[in-house]
C-alpha cells in the first residue's frame, strides 16, 4: 500500500463493490455456480452462513462463509471447486463501463485511492485481479468499518479536501458528518444498496449523485469542489 507524504489540495477516494465493480453480478454468478455445484438446498445454506458472517464481522466475507460451510460439510469435495471459482473469477469483466477511465480522469487533479471495507484476503485479491489496484497506483485502504477510520485515512492521505465516491448513502452520510465541507460526497446509484428505499429514506442526499460511475467523466473539478458547499 502506498500513501501520500505531502498534503494535497484534493484526494479522491473510490469504493469498490458496486462503485467501480459490479459486485451484484459477481454474487449472481456465484449463486448460479453454487446451485450447479452443490445443489439448491446447499446453496441456500451457504447464503445463510454468508449473512451470519456479515452480521458478525460487519462486512461481506465470501471465503469466511465458505469456511463455515466446509465445517458443516467435511466430506464434500466440491468445496475446493467453489474456492477455485472465487479465486479465479474474471473480475475485470465485471468492472462498470468507464470505471478505470474515471480513475484516470481524477488523477489529473490529485492522488486517487481505493477506500473499501472487507476481509484481508479476498477483498485485496479482488481489487488487484480486477486491475483497480494498478489503476490507483497501489493506493488501497481496506478497513472493517471505513467510516470509523477517518483519522487514519487523513494521516495516510493528508489533504485540504476529499472526494468520496460510494454506493452507500450510510457511508457518505457518516463521512460528511465528520469532515463537513472538507469532503464532497458522490453517490453512485449502482447496485442494490443504492436503490434500497429504506436507505434512501433514512439518509440525506449526497453532495452529488450520478446514475453511472462513467458519468463522472463529464464532471470537472470546480463542480466537485463546489458541490461540497451547496448541499
Amino acid at each position: 500500500m502506498h500513501q501520500a507524504t505531502n498534503q494535497a489540495d484534493v484526494v479522491f477516494f473510490f469504493d469498490v463493490d458496486n462503485t467501480l465493480l459490479d459486485n451484484d453480478m459477481v454474487s449472481a454468478d456465484l449463486r448460479r455456480y453454487l446451485k450447479t455445484t452443490i445443489g439448491v438446498t446447499a446453496e441456500e445454506r451457504y447464503w445463510v452462513l454468508f449473512e451470519r458472517v456479515r452480521r458478525e464481522l460487519g462486512y461481506a466475507d465470501y471465503l469466511g462463509a465458505l469456511q463455515q460451510y466446509r465445517a458443516e460439510n467435511l466430506h464434500e469435495p466440491q468445496v475446493q471447486d467453489i474456492s477455485s471459482f472465487l479465486l479465479n473469477y474474471p473480475f475485470p469483466m465485471r468492472l462498470f463501463p468507464h470505471a478505470l477511465e474515471v480513475v484516470v480522469h481524477c488523477k489529473q487533479w490529485g492522488p486517487v485511492a481505493v477506500l473499501s471495507d472487507g476481509d484481508v484476503v479476498f477483498q485485496p485479491h479482488k481489487i488487484e485481479s480486477s486491475g483497480i489496484s494498478k489503476a490507483v497506483g497501489g493506493n488501497v485502504l481496506i478497513y472493517i468499518h471505513k467510516e470509523l477510520e477517518v483519522e487514519d485515512v487523513e494521516r495516510r492521505y493528508p489533504a485540504n479536501h476529499y472526494v468520496l465516491v460510494d454506493d452507500k448513502l450510510r457511508i457518505l452520510t457518516a463521512m460528511k458528518a465528520i469532515l463537513g465541507s472538507r469532503i464532497t460526497t458522490v453517490f453512485a446509484r449502482q447496485g442494490h444498496y443504492a436503490h434500497d428505499p429504506k436507505a434512501l429514506a433514512d439518509h440525506p442526499p449526497a453532495d452529488l449523485s450520478v446514475e453511472r460511475i462513467g458519468d463522472l467523466l463529464e464532471v470537472d473539478l470546480d463542480h466537485l469542489m463546489g458541490a461540497a458547499h451547496c448541499s
